[in-house]
Parts: structure tokens; sequence; C-alpha cells
């Protein structure tokens, strides 16, 4: 079997349109893997002048799978809960910092904390996923 590289990730995740929609970037991390960035502008808000709950689950969704790709994973999100803690300031970076609990053959669990610049942990999701297949044979 041929490594996941960060590269491989990266390209895979920008097949993401909602993404590349958002304005969310990949940066590679020291893991192998890599991580979500979003800069917060008054697009990614809510009604209320927040970000959107929307956003930051598509953001920790995504992330959890990256890991799993990371692993030679392709996956489908079974079941995801989200909590959030407290309203993400707009005109501030949000981070991903998502990391496998459990990796099965066919089932993989996740966490992932979404945070601030100073690691501050604004939201938590946890994730069950089904792999359909590998990335790299």
């Amino acid at each position: 079997m041929e490594k996941i590289t960060q590269e491989d990730i990266i390209k895979f995740c920008h097949q993401n349109l909602i993404l590349e929609f958002l304005g969310a970037k990949f940066v590679p991390i020291e893991n192998d893997s890599v991580r979500i960035e979003l800069f917060v502008g008054e697009r990614h808000t809510n009604p209320y002048g927040l970000l959107h709950g929307g956003v930051m689950s598509t953001l920790v969704d995504t992330a959890m799978g990256a890991e799993c790709l990371a692993q030679n994973k392709k996956v489908v999100t079974i079941s995801m809960t989200v909590e959030f803690f407290k309203p993400f300031p707009v005109h501030t970076k949000i981070l991903t910092d998502a990391k496998i609990l459990r990796d099965g053959n066919r089932i993989v669990f996740c966490e992932c904390k979404l945070i601030d610049e100073d690691g501050a942990v604004y939201a938590k999701a946890n994730a069950t996923f089904y792999v359909i297949g590998k990335v790299k044979e």
C-alpha cells in the first residue's frame, strides 16, 4: 500500500466544493494530517451575527474525514454530535483539531474540536464513520 501524503489529503479535500465556497484552507500539521482553517467573516454568520452552526458542523465533519483519509480510508458519516460551548467571534480564525479515537476495519470513531488561535475550545464533535474503501490500494 502506498503512503497517503498530506498533499493527497489536501487534494482530496479540495474536491469538497462547500469548503471551497466557504473559503476554508487545508494546512499540513505535524502528524501527517491536515487541519482546516477558516477566517470567519460576515458571510459565515446566522441572522444573529454569530458563526452559523452549519458552518461549524461542516468543518468538524470534514476534518474528521480527513483524519480517516490519513489512514487510507474513504469514509461516510454514520452519525455525528456537535456540542456548541460558546459563540465564535466574527473576524477571527477558526481551526480544527481532529483525532481518531478508534480505528476499525469498517467503523471509525473520531473527535474534533473547533478552537481559536489561542486554543480556546468553542465546539466539540464526536462522529462515527463507515469505511467505504481505500484512498490508495
